[in-house]
């Protein structure tokens, strides 16, 4: 029986709309040639000034945030350019989830590619898990992602959709490749029947290009 799918942890609220990921992984970040370092990165502007001096004020600089799993945020997050960096930095600075009212597109399809659940859910209960996180002392919410539903410090219970195929992709762990080969036999299966119907449209390589 697999495991169920369950986030639980510290969230934390950054209710701004429209954080684009040049704020989410600025570009002075993008220079290595590998994946590794990013955390650092993460939301680095609004985390210092502009003489690199840490702003105790803000969320992730506060210690009733440390080590939050959940970054709960505003409208259209992660728009802008389609730099995976973002998702790379946002997990590993130790989010495994986001939850917002929307997400810029690109974003969202990186994400799930990496396995970081984005979950959606209308404007007035964002606010109001926001509301919940900065008034209260318990700051722990849970993501069931078999159910789908998101349980707040307060006991409210927040339903939310995923589409059929990212659903699969995050419980199963399986990124855009690896849930197409899944239907390697069926394309196989197309790609012979196509050929037959139209072998006019068959390009024949030779042997030594085929074998690269």
């Amino acid at each position: 029986m697999a495991k169920p799918f369950v986030i639980s942890g510290t969230a934390a609220p950054l209710p701004i709309n429209n954080l684009d990921t040049d704020q989410i992984m600025p570009k002075q970040f993008l220079l290595g040639i590998d994946k590794s370092g990013l955390a650092e990165g993460v939301f680095y502007d609004l985390r210092h000034d502009a003489d690199g001096n840490v702003r105790e004020p803000f969320v992730l600089n506060r210690p009733e945030y440390a080590g939050a799993k959940i970054l709960v945020t505003g409208s259209n997050f992660g728009c802008g350019s389609s730099r995976e960096h973002a998702v790379w930095g946002l997990q590993q600075a130790g989010f495994e989830a986001v939850i917002a009212p929307g997400y810029g597109e690109i974003f969202y399809f990186n994400a799930t590619n990496n396995r970081l659940v984005l979950v959606t859910l209308p404007l007035e209960q964002v606010e109001a898990l926001v509301a919940e996180l900065e008034s209260g002392t318990e700051k722990n919410v849970s993501i069931d992602v078999d159910n789908e539903v998101v349980v707040t410090p307060a006991g409210h219970r927040y339903v939310f959709s995923l589409p059929a195929r990212q659903k699969q992709m995050l419980v199963e762990g399986l990124d855009m490749i690896r849930m197409t080969l899944r239907d390697a036999d069926r394309i196989a299966a197309y790609e012979a029947q196509h050929d037959r119907a139209r072998p006019w449209c068959r390009i024949d390589l030779p042997a030594q290009q085929q074998r690269r």
